[in-house]
Formats: C-alpha cells, sequence, structure tokens
C-alpha cells in the first residue's frame, strides 16, 4: 500500500524534536509522499525548505491561513508569489475563509483570499483551500476564479453534503481527515463520503492536528503525525464499502495527478 499525505503541517514545532523519526515513520506505515503545508509567511518558506532538503519525499504549498490574512501585505503578496514559482511548490495555499474564529475580519479575509486566488491564476498551479462556516461567501468568490486554476482542492472537509455537491459542481477535489473518525463530530462524513468520485477523493491527516480518535492505543501525547494516514485510509474504505487497498490506490493516484508528482 502506497499513500500520499496531501496535508501534513510538518512546520509545527512539536515535530521539531523527532522529525526524522516522524518521517521514518510515515514510511514505515506505507506513506511514500507527503504534502507540507504553508499557511503563513515563514510557514510557506519554512515547508519549501523542508521540500527541498527531502526530494521526491516531501513537497510544499505556499499560502497564507485565512487566521493569519491579518497580516496579510503587498511584501506578503510577493513572497507567496515568488514561492509559488518554485517547482517544489505544488499549489497555492492553504487560502480561504474561516467565520469560526474570524482571527481576521471577514472583509480583510476574503481581500487576501482573493489576491492568492489571482496567484494561482498567474502561475498557474493548483488551489489548497480552506473553509470553515463560510460556504456561501467562499463558494461565491471561488467560482470567480475556478475555471482560470488547474484543480481546487477543500481539503479537511467537514462541511454538509450540500456543501460537499456544491465543491463536486466545481469539478474540486476533496481531502478527508481523521475527522470521519470523530464519533462527536463527524459522523455525517461517514453518511456520505461514497458521494466523492473515486479521482476526486484524496486524503490528509493534517498533522498534528485531528488525531483519529479511533486510533488504538492512543498516543499518550495526542500528536497526530502522518503514520496515521493508514489507519484513515482504512476508515474511510470501510464507509465508502470498498476494499482498503482499492481506496489507497484511487486516492493515491488523484493525489499524484492533482499536485503533478
Amino acid at each position: 500500500m502506497q499513500l500520499i499525505d496531501i496535508g501534513a503541517n510538518l512546520t509545527h514545532e512539536s515535530f521539531r524534536h523527532d522529525f526524522d523519526a516522524v518521517l521514518d515513520r510515515a514510511r514505515t506505515h506505507g506513506v511514500t509522499r507527503m504534502i507540507v503545508t504553508g499557511a503563513s509567511h515563514t510557514g510557506s518558506e519554512h515547508a519549501l525548505d523542508l521540500a527541498r532538503a527531502h526530494p521526491g519525499f516531501l513537497y510544499a504549498t505556499a499560502g497564507v491561513h485565512p487566521h493569519h490574512a491579518i497580516d496579510y501585505n503587498d511584501a506578503t503578496d510577493a513572497l507567496i508569489r515568488t514561492l509559488a514559482h518554485a517547482p517544489e511548490v505544488r499549489a497555492v495555499g492553504e487560502t480561504g475563509l474561516d467565520y469560526n474564529r474570524n482571527y481576521s475580519p471577514r472583509d480583510v479575509q476574503l481581500q487576501v483570499f482573493e489576491r492568492q486566488l489571482q496567484i494561482a491564476v498567474d502561475v498557474g498551479k493548483p488551489l489548497f483551500l480552506h473553509q470553515r462556516d463560510a460556504h456561501h461567501d467562499f463558494i461565491a468568490l471561488l467560482k470567480k476564479y475556478r475555471d482560470k486554476v488547474p484543480a481546487a482542492v477543500v481539503h479537511c472537509f467537514t462541511d454538509t453534503r450540500e456543501a460537499l455537491h456544491d465543491y463536486l459542481a466545481l469539478d474540486c477535489h476533496i481531502g478527508i481527515t481523521g475527522w470521519i473518525c470523530d464519533e462527536r463530530r463527524g459522523t455525517h462524513l461517514r453518511e456520505f463520503v461514497r458521494d466523492i468520485p473515486a479521482n476526486r477523493l484524496m486524503i490528509e491527516t493534517d498533522a498534528p492536528y485531528l488525531l483519529p480518535r479511533t486510533v488504538r492505543p492512543q498516543p499518550s501525547h495526542r500528536r497526530n503525525e502522518p503514520m496515521f494516514l493508514k489507519h484513515i485510509c482504512e476508515e474511510i474504505a470501510r464507509d465508502r464499502g470498498e476494499e482498503v487497498d482499492v481506496t489507497a490506490a484511487n486516492s493515491t493516484a488523484a493525489a499524484a495527478a492533482f499536485f503533478s508528482l
């Protein structure tokens, strides 16, 4: 089984003390390639550094998460544009809207999201997208740019069936995380994850966040890491009513095509 983790926050400080061991455990559990998420000015630079240090195994995205939109300025825009041209950077993002916590004002989030959409258009690379509690504004803006970019993935999808089908209608890919394993808030995903076409489903850990609650034994530190992607794949396969090797092969093929790996 060969797996691709399309969203791992390996720049997070919790990985600094055992980074190489984390990569080794991922390989042991079938993860052959990973996309390191760039979600801020410095985080995107760091993601690219990691990708360059581990060619053929790690790749990167470059973008600014809506939580950090308030810090986005012309210098940030220029940096993300520069990083996005690097061959190791395979998508623009993480970008989008998050009205759940509103760490940045909504009007600022919208402006910054649109600036990054334009970057993706200008460099001709896919979009790595975040949306939480902002579906209406998010999809309205995405529709303006979707046919101008080669591909788009709504990563860490946690929304409704209706939202899912809105994204599928725009030919978006969908990223599913260990959220589906959370009996408190993710059971609705189990009901319609089979609606996602095999060639548009990709899987991710969003490590170190979203440790699958069904992993046994649960690690005492509660940190998620890419080695648990195999467990997420197994859960998704069960909910889709297919063999895990089928889910693994299809999601890996979808990710490889999406990110031109």
